[in-house]
């Protein structure tokens, strides 16, 4: 069994920080589509262990798969590398606290999503009768 050079196993710890940031947003952004490691990875045309490694920040993932990873997750490199999506603003100042609050929903757990999502489903209907 061939051993990897241990310069490849080094990562320097803001590295490690950064990769494994950008592998629990991948993980995150999997799970809300309701992809499993094996459909995402069979999709990328990588081994599912890859995958898993990619998403715990233990290997870095190549700059050329980002755009099938963002495109595959329905959101933007820039979603998937900062945690933030650009808009473009069309009037200055801060978002409205709708917009606020939406953003707040969005780094809620899945379950709780839903639950607000039901809600306002629940709320909505209502005021439609």
């Amino acid at each position: 069994m061939a051993s990897t050079p241990q310069w490849m196993n080094t990562m320097a710890p803001e590295d490690k920080d950064f990769y494994s940031a950008l592998g629990l947003r991948i993980a995150q952004a999997r799970k809300a589509k309701n992809l499993t490691q094996q459909q995402m990875a069979e999709a990328l045309g990588i081994s599912q262990q890859t995958m898993a490694h990619y998403e715990v920040g233990r290997l870095r993932i190549a700059v050329a798969l980002l755009p099938a990873v963002a495109e595959l997750l329905g959101t933007s490199i820039d979603a998937l590398v900062h945690g933030t999506e650009t808009k473009a603003k069309t009037k200055r100042g801060p978002d409205s606290k709708l917009q606020q609050q939406v953003e707040r929903i969005r780094q809620l757990p899945r379950a709780k999503q839903q639950f607000v999502m039901d809600m306002l489903d629940t709320v909505i209907q209502q005021s439609n009768t």
